[in-house]
């Protein structure tokens, strides 16, 4: 009976450590799946409503995001981001937009749930520099 109870937990702990990095592939990669209500800006394109995934592109680079359909069927962009800092952590995603009057509001930081670094989307010298003066507002989903 002890060898039973033995090889049950022996198992149970296996099982558990095989799962675990599985559970931490989307918190390595930051997949956030968003919905938009309305179109937004995001460096080289304007997303219609609808629901994305954005994520860091690979491994090597906590740089580069990519921006993918509901289903990640289609890749609709490669951005290059630098690092951003807040100073308080939410549990929640958290997405900084400007509003730039009659352009679609752009998307200028992502911040993933739990994390104070984020992403701060590079547009070109010109957008850029609309943004910077752009009003701004972050909401938080999830």
């Amino acid at each position: 009976m002890t060898t039973k109870k033995t090889l049950i937990t022996l198992g149970l702990a296996l099982a558990s450590v095989i799962v675990l990095p599985t559970a931490r592939a989307d918190e390595y990669d930051q997949a956030s799946k968003l919905t938009f209500n309305k179109s937004v800006q995001i460096p080289g394109h304007v997303l219609p409503a609808g629901t994305y995934w954005f994520m860091l592109a690979n491994i090597n680079s906590r740089n580069v995001v990519q921006v993918f359909s509901s289903d990640r069927s289609t890749l609709y962009a490669t951005i290059l981001t630098i690092e951003a800092d807040r100073p308080e952590r939410t549990d929640k995603t958290a997405i900084t937009f400007a509003e730039r009057g009659m352009q679609p509001e752009t998307i200028v930081f992502w911040f993933y749930p739990g994390s104070s670094a984020g992403h701060h989307f590079l547009y070109p010298k010109a957008v850029e520099q609309e943004v910077a003066r752009a009003e701004r507002r972050t909401i938080t989903v999830g």
